[in-house]
């Protein structure tokens, strides 16, 4: 279904895909970091959100330049 809509928006099936690890990252991460401070860990609970953010950013990168790339090229020159 989600390949479908892609394609009907003219989205390239990449950018989908990346935009869903990142919300698995993003479940994955808050789950870890529930769990650290339901057993007292709340400075482990703290470096696992870093963590999924700081994977989150790396994910992100090549949709970010996309989208920087768009908008530079709908600037006039």
């Amino acid at each position: 279904m989600l390949e479908e809509l892609a394609d009907n928006a003219n989205i390239n099936l990449v950018y989908v895909q990346t935009i869903l690890k990142i919300i698995g990252i993003a479940y994955i991460a808050e789950f870890g970091a529930q769990i650290a401070k339901d057993a007292g860990q709340g400075a482990i609970a703290s470096k696992i959100e870093l963590a999924g953010k700081v994977l989150i950013m790396i994910m992100a990168i090549p949709i970010i330049s996309v989208i920087i790339e768009t908008v530079i090229g709908l600037l006039p020159s």
